[in-house]
């Protein structure tokens, strides 16, 4: 369960949930211009494009769950369990493992049409990490500061699509979540009027918009928080991004696992293309903390803590 969004207004930005029962203690994480990318079945990239987001680190690799990179691109990772298919390596080819799809983009691509170029040379594989971390069902969606595409791998094949809301969450596949959003087509922010307003209706507008938590739910309703969001610049983009994936974060106890276990929205986050900065909030810290991409000249990663210990801004 996640849901990620792209915000056209400041520049384009990007930000996105991570709604899971678990973490694997991950961090914000900056690989350096110099820090070597390795791959499985290609040459390591020595030299690429600084990626900053949020990864799990093991073994010294970083297991990014979304990024950007200097030149303002950015991708985001989501879970895909039901509709995910990814073949095995395959010989003499271009192969590329899930895992390493957002190093592979973000280190060599500066746009959406480039990525989408780099998409088509390879062949995205079924190559596990390691026995621990097996391949996760995962689609993507990138964007860079004009345009935003969803990446899905299915049982026939890779499929880049066109992103016209600036949204994702998780199944079913992205074509179908757009035919669901039809349905909601007649949606409007405005209050009832006429015969329909009641005494209990003031303010009430978006009325019939689903209310719970199911993926295509998520969708509808983060689309219409984007689609009817004033534009805004500088921080207060920052700020509406934040207010949108709001409408879709999980507090503790509302999405329930058969075995005992809650689902909730462990950060929320958002990317600044043009400043170059990370912003993110995590799920007992709602304090927005912030880390900048830097060109620093190293060849080591820089990992930085999630601030988690609620805090307040205390002003008298």
């Amino acid at each position: 369960m996640c849901t990620a969004i792209f915000y056209g207004a400041g520049g384009g930005c990007f930000g996105r949930t991570l709604d899971l029962e678990y973490t694997y203690n991950e961090t914000v994480t900056l690989s350096p211009r110099r820090f070597p990318l390795p791959f499985r079945r290609r040459q390591t990239l020595a030299h690429h494009h600084a990626l900053l987001g949020m990864a799990t680190v093991v073994e010294g690799y970083p297991l990014y769950y979304d990024a950007m990179n200097e030149q303002g691109l950015c991708m985001a990772a989501l879970h895909f369990p039901a509709s995910a298919v990814y073949p095995k390596p395959r010989d003499g080819g271009e192969n590329v493992a899930v895992f390493e799809l957002i190093p592979y983009l973000l280190g060599q691509c500066a746009t959406v049409e480039q990525a989408a170029r780099r998409l088509d040379e390879i062949h995205l594989c079924d190559l596990p990490f390691s026995a621990d971390y097996r391949t996760t069902p995962l689609h993507w969606m990138l964007a860079d500061r004009t345009r935003c595409v969803v990446v899905e791998s299915t049982a026939d094949g890779v499929h880049l699509y066109h992103n016209p809301v600036g949204v994702m969450t998780n199944e079913p596949p992205f074509p179908h979540q757009l035919s669901h959003l039809s349905h909601f087509a007649n949606l409007t922010a405005a209050e009832p009027t006429g015969r329909w307003q009641t005494p209990v209706s003031r303010g009430a507008g978006a009325v019939g918009l689903p209310g719970d938590f199911s993926s295509p739910s998520r969708f509808v309703r983060a689309a219409f928080a984007l689609a009817n969001a004033a534009p805004e610049d500088g921080p207060a983009c920052i700020g509406e991004v934040f207010h949108i994936l709001g409408a879709v974060e999980v507090p503790r106890g509302c999405v329930q696992l058969p075995d005992g276990r809650t689902v909730v929205s462990h950060y929320t986050c958002c990317m600044d293309p043009v400043e170059g900065v990370y912003y993110y909030r995590t799920y007992h810290n709602p304090r927005v903390c912030a880390v900048r991409l830097a060109a620093v000249e190293t060849s080591e990663l820089l990992c930085f803590p999630l601030q988690q210990t609620f805090d307040v801004c205390r002003q008298n």
